[in-house]
């Protein structure tokens, strides 16, 4: 029954991957059609602003009097004509959402599949740390589209669970096994799902601090051939949602840290080591809270502090990667 289950899952997590390859693809075709439609808006705006002041022009009044001159009556100008705001999404977008959303779902019913193939959480190992972190990612972008739009960053998400799931099924695929000692704790459950979570909040603020430096660039009279960005909200607007975004992340981080400083102490006696994976568990905490700090109170704004999130990320997947190959410790059977 467990192999039986866990081919299923594999199944399952196949098809995920083919689905996010295709939503990929669409929203890529997104960017591009994006590239088109500020051309084909200027366009438009220009022959408004033609038609507006023609009409401005033939709305002037002229009386003529009985001697055959004439007077001109003015009349007040025509108001400008303001674009839309918020362009329609286009039927890449929502195609790619669609299989994004297929996509995340197969992808769940694999990450569950495998679960109760092992009887327990399924994060115990690489390979079951890339499914659960890779579904928790897209998840957390599926449901922030309640509160933000966010369907820009679509190809990164989906580009990012690609990446994640090919490494995780291809290098690191183990078969089910039990669970070492310290692992067999209700803190695993709590612990590794917040740290999943909080790293899913920090991808997005990563994303959206990446497009905010192209946008700044672009804003700047750089990169004038990205024309997609004119689509996009501005640069401080992104430097605001990814400040939102993070702020939220490094909430559950904290949490991670303080539950892994407990689950230690059930563990092993102690509540720190200075074992590789505590040190770069509160490296990570040092730098988004010197992110937030500096951007709260030393006003620091634009590429500076979007660097400093980048940074951040990059630390946790050196922590979720190279530290938990690579490094000796308490923690080495995380790359199991």
């Amino acid at each position: 029954m467990t192999d039986t289950l866990s081919a299923y899952s594999l199944v399952a997590i196949y098809s995920a991957m083919a689905i996010y390859l295709f939503a990929f693809i669409a929203f890529t075709l997104d960017l591009a059609k994006r590239s088109a439609t500020p051309v084909v808006a200027a366009a438009a705006q220009s022959m408004k602003t033609v038609t507006a002041r023609v009409g401005q022009v033939s709305s002037i009044g002229r009386l003529t009097s009985a001697g055959g001159s004439t007077a001109v009556l003015d009349r007040p100008p025509v108001p400008p004509i303001v674009p839309s705001a918020k362009p329609r999404a286009s039927r890449f977008e929502r195609v790619a959402f669609s299989l994004t959303i297929l996509g995340w779902l197969l992808h769940l019913v694999g990450t569950v599949l495998r679960g109760v193939a092992a009887h327990r959480v399924p994060w115990a190992n690489m390979f079951e740390f890339s499914l659960t972190a890779s579904v928790i990612i897209v998840g957390v972008f599926i449901v922030v589209q309640l509160w933000q739009n966010l369907r820009f960053l679509g190809a990164y998400i989906t580009g990012f669970a690609l990446i994640v799931l090919g490494f995780g099924t291809v290098g690191f695929y183990v078969n089910v096994i039990p669970l070492p000692p310290a692992l067999q704790s209700y803190w695993l459950i709590i612990h590794v799902f917040v740290a999943t979570l909080g790293t899913a909040f920090f991808a997005i603020g990563a994303g959206l601090s990446l497009v905010q430096i192209i946008q700044s660039r672009r804003e700047a009279n750089r990169f004038a051939n990205l024309r997609f960005l004119d689509t996009f909200p501005n640069s401080v607007a992104l430097e605001n949602m990814a400040y939102r975004v993070i702020v939220v992340g490094f909430v559950f981080w904290t949490f991670t840290l303080m539950a892994g400083a407990i689950w230690a102490e059930h563990a092993w006696g102690r509540y720190w080591g200075w074992d590789t994976k505590e040190v770069w568990t509160f490296i990570i905490w040092t730098i988004f809270a010197g992110y937030i700090h500096a951007r709260a109170t030393r006003g620091w704004r634009g590429s500076r502090s979007a660097v400093l999130a980048m940074v951040g990320f990059a630390a946790v997947m050196f922590n979720f990667t190279i530290v938990n190959l690579f490094f000796k410790g308490l923690h080495a059977y995380s790359g199991l």
